[in-house]
């Protein structure tokens, strides 16, 4: 296969500066220029070297500050490197910040217009395309409204459907899997596959490892702006979440926690690990931990903090507890929510509108992580079982869906619509052709 992408040891370094540094020339000068000069210099990435081929899905896996967005924006063509080269062949569709290149006065028509265009396509061609975007993104209704009336959900959809709608050669992605719930979160993966199947060459940032290695081809670490291990997507991630893991066991209590929680199996203890400078006080599944395929669930989290943390990510992920396939993998910091120091006590909710889950067993896993996932202030594995009532059909997701038996006979009846699945069966039955 042909390269798409190759990164030879490629540099980016970064200046830092005083805190209270003069936002203005005019205030510097009246300062004297006091404060103006870099304090220190950092490497944000250190000779890194990659080749990515067309057809090809590398995952970029590391904690905040690890220096993968950089990365991906160098590869993007968003700044110079300091050292080294970044070689790239073919279109580019960057989804390095999903909504970010909105005009929040222009309607959504609108704006699909001027981001197809930035990406490449001819107005003729954003035209033929429209239809199939706007239905992508599921925003029929409101295509025609200004995007600021948008939420930040619906601005993600729009993003994603565009940028998946040019055809580009080479895919960059920053957690695309936080756009929308689990049925469009199917729909976006099933178009990234046809892309790659296609041909083009992605690259993906993700924090999930489980996300890496059902998606990817091939994994990279990064720490510390390095690359640590360039391998199969199952021992990097494998190697990855051993060192996180460790770290937060090292911080881990001696001493048995003081709360047990109604909500939890009796293992609580033994799948509970972080350094409890905040603690997951109480986790429960509303309006129970036994629901219908479809239903809606919330999850209220109530915690503690013992001293002020700054920037804390929650998570929640579900896994089905027959071999541990992660269903769902949420965090705020995907979501792009940015939590307010964490003080004392308080809740936090998430709700999900529906969980289109097929029938079975899963486990409902919560946690609380310092600000650049270097370690868990609090992680609940497996703890909290969910039991999805509903058809077990063979995969993960079951989507509100119909079949419909249209016959030579059904044809033929004036006015008469197709008959549903979900009527009995003996009426299927009397329409079947013979």
């Amino acid at each position: 296969m042909s390269v798409a992408i190759r990164v030879n040891g490629l540099g980016k370094r970064f200046r830092r500066y005083h805190a209270d540094r003069p936002p203005t020339l005019k205030e510097a000068i009246l300062r004297g220029l006091r404060k103006t000069v870099a304090v220190e210099s950092f490497w944000a990435l250190r000779d890194v070297s990659f080749e990515v081929a067309y057809g090809e899905m590398l995952g970029i896996i590391g904690h905040n500050g690890a220096g993968k967005s950089t990365l991906l924006q160098l590869i993007g063509g968003v700044g110079q490197p300091d050292s080294g080269r970044v070689d790239v062949d073919g279109r580019i569709g960057a989804l390095l910040d999903l909504g970010a290149g909105f005009s929040p006065d222009l309607t959504g028509r609108e704006n699909v217009f001027v981001m197809a265009v930035a990406a490449g396509l001819t107005r003729r061609e954003a035209q033929r395309r429209f239809d199939r975007i706007v239905a992508f993104a599921e925003l029929e209704d409101s295509i025609d409204n200004a995007v600021r009336t948008y939420s930040s959900g619906m601005q993600m959809r729009l993003a994603f459907a565009v940028a998946i709608h040019t055809d580009p050669e080479i895919l960059l992605v920053d957690e695309f899997l936080a756009v929308g719930d689990l049925a469009f979160q199917t729909k976006c993966l099933r178009r990234i596959a046809e892309l790659k199947a296609n041909g083009c060459a992605i690259v993906l940032i993700s924090h999930s490892p489980a996300q890496i290695n059902e998606l990817c081809d091939r994994a990279i670490w990064l720490r510390h702006g390095e690359v640590v291990m360039d391998g199969p997507p199952d021992v990097v991630t494998g190697q990855y979440a051993v060192e996180m893991r460790a770290e937060s066991q090292r911080r881990t209590p001696n001493e048995a926690p003081e709360w047990i929680s109604a909500e939890a199996s009796p293992t609580s203890n033994l799948n509970r690990f972080g350094s409890r400078e905040a603690e997951l006080t109480r986790v429960r599944l509303l309006p129970g931990n036994r629901i219908a395929s479809g239903d809606p669930l919330e999850i209220e989290i109530e915690y503690r903090a013992a001293r002020p943390l700054a920037s804390p990510i929650f998570s929640v992920s579900i896994t089905r507890s027959e071999d541990g396939q992660a269903c769902l993998d949420l965090n705020t910091q995907a979501m792009g929510l940015s939590l307010p120091t964490l003080d004392g006590s308080g809740t936090l909710r998430l709700s999900l509108g529906r969980v289109d889950l097929v029938g079975g067993d899963y486990w409902v896993n919560v946690g609380v992580f310092e600000s650049a996932w270097a370690y868990a202030y609090d992680f609940h594995w497996e703890l909290y079982a969910l039991v999805i009532e509903g058809p077990a059909p063979q995969g993960l997701l079951l989507p509100p869906c119909r079949w419909w038996l249209e016959t030579a006979d059904t044809k033929q009846a004036s006015g008469e619509p197709p008959v549903p699945f979900d009527r009995p069966m003996a009426q299927l039955q009397q329409r079947e052709v013979a």
